[in-house]
């Protein structure tokens, strides 16, 4: 290993570390600027709405180390469980 720890992800189960709101069911998000749409698992949805608010707090400089770590992780976790969905919403 290249001295970057791997983070050990079961496929379409939110990590521990998550700390966001858990939806049961899932819903159509659109993407801003293209106007595509992907359908989410309650999960995927979850996640991305944690994505979403963190982002929107990181760009209003109200950020912490731990909330940026936790950035760049709900952002691998969505890559790893919908590369289709990532690359049209959040890429």
């Amino acid at each position: 290993m290249n001295g970057t720890k791997k983070i050990k992800m079961e496929k379409n189960k939110l990590p521990e570390w998550f700390d966001g709101e858990v939806y049961e069911e899932g819903d159509k998000v659109r993407n801003p600027f293209s106007g595509e749409e992907y359908k989410l698992t309650g999960e995927e949805l979850s996640m991305y709405d944690f994505i979403m608010g963190t982002q929107m707090i990181v760009q209003m400089g109200m950020t912490t180390p731990k909330m940026v770590a936790d950035l760049h992780k709900a952002l691998e976790w969505f890559r790893i469980n919908n590369k289709e969905a990532y690359m049209v919403l959040l890429d």
